[in-house]
């Protein structure tokens, strides 16, 4: 009787061992089976100077803690690139202009469901970048050369572009053969020759115009093209001057060190062969700015400069960079580009116009990691 409660006991024991051995595999087979879809990831992305690679939403640095304050802000930029046909997911626009209205949580619940995070890095695995800033100078300009006015800006020149790069800033200012060409092109004349430069470095500029009968009227000039050379920092021609030069690059300080080195001005202004040829437009709405290279008005502090061949234009982006002007993470939309933006993560922050817009502006220069909100 013992031995076979024993016998039986050893039976049901081994058949105990053999059910969860079996079960062990069967257990991983159904919790593999049943992920969630809706966190398995797609593939990378490659494009020609970088790679996106896909991410959980929660993973989004600030995401949680910012994503109301940071997608609302920027939906109206996102509703200007849909002005565009050709723009980045043109087949999301409908949405985007019926949710114009909604809640910032119905915004993001919609973007959530539509919309994949893909972290951008360089083609080496290098996610890490640059963030500058520009703005929109507002500047007292005449129509017509007079006293106080004698800097000229100037349109696009009837033969630009035709042999290649066009004449140097120091030709153009000296060779009185190619003064000729610029004579009757005049568009404006500025007091200050920093003024002019730092209309060009900006790429436009809200004119208060001086019209030739004493009128004032208020006016852009906006980008219209370049002599096609190199462009050159002239804070960084001012750094290497050393003691000659100055340690404040600023706007501001580069005109105090101009003020008291006006024989070397021409020096200064000529570190920087490139120069900028400006159209004249209306200011119809004073509080949009002004169109960036996707063909849209920017929109202060939602509109950012890429380099083409990392992001298209009408991409919105997670943006998260923090140094001396502060911590950002927030949504913004790629719109525009400059000479000066390249690399897979390199970006350009619009700040908007005026004063406070330039001296924030100057004050952003910090790493930058990107994050693009692609269609699922």
């Amino acid at each position: 009787m013992q031995v076979k409660r024993v016998r039986n006991n050893f039976f049901y024991l081994v058949i105990a061992l053999f059910l969860v051995a079996c079960a062990a595999p069967l257990s991983d087979f159904e919790s593999e089976k049943n992920v969630d879809e809706s966190m398995r990831l797609p593939q990378a992305i490659v494009q020609v100077s970088s790679r996106w690679v896909p991410i959980q939403w929660h993973e989004l640095p600030g995401w949680s803690e910012n994503s109301k304050y940071g997608v609302s802000g920027a939906w109206k930029a996102w509703l200007k690139s849909c002005e565009m046909p050709a723009t980045a997911m043109a087949n999301l626009c409908a949405d985007v202009r019926r949710l114009g209205l909604s809640s910032s949580d119905v915004q993001i619940a919609w973007m959530k469901e539509k919309l994949q995070p893909y972290r951008v890095e360089n083609l080496q695995g290098q996610s890490e970048g640059l963030l500058t800033s520009y703005f929109e100078p507002e500047i007292v300009a005449s129509r017509i050369l007079r006293p106080g006015f004698t800097v000229p800006l100037y349109r696009p020149p009837a033969n630009l572009g035709t042999r290649g790069p066009w004449h140097t800033r120091q030709e153009m200012d000296s060779v009185p053969q190619v003064k000729a060409k610029l004579r009757g092109h005049e568009i404006a004349y500025v007091t200050n020759p920093i003024d002019a430069m730092i209309l060009q470095v900006q790429g436009s500029g809200r004119i208060n115009m001086l019209e030739a009968d004493g009128t004032q009227r208020k006016v852009r000039l906006a980008y219209a093209a370049t002599n096609e050379q190199p462009y050159k920092s002239i804070g960084r021609w001012l750094l290497e001057q050393g003691e000659r030069g100055s340690r404040d690059v600023s706007w501001a300080g580069i005109k105090d060190w101009q003020a008291r080195n006006p024989q070397r001005t021409n020096e200064l202004l000529w570190s920087n062969p490139r120069v900028v040829f400006f159209k004249e437009e209306a200011m119809k709405d004073t509080l949009e700015g002004p169109r960036g290279a996707q063909g849209v008005a920017l929109t202060p502090e939602s509109s950012i400069a890429v380099d083409r061949k990392s992001i298209p234009y009408g991409a919105p982006i997670w943006l998260v960079s923090n140094g001396g002007a502060g911590s950002i993470q927030k949504m913004v939309i790629a719109q525009d580009t400059g000479s000066a933006i390249v690399g897979a993560v390199r970006a350009d922050y619009f700040a908007g116009w005026g004063q406070d817009a330039g001296e924030y502006a100057n004050r952003v220069k910090q790493g930058l990691r990107m994050w693009v909100l692609w269609s699922k």
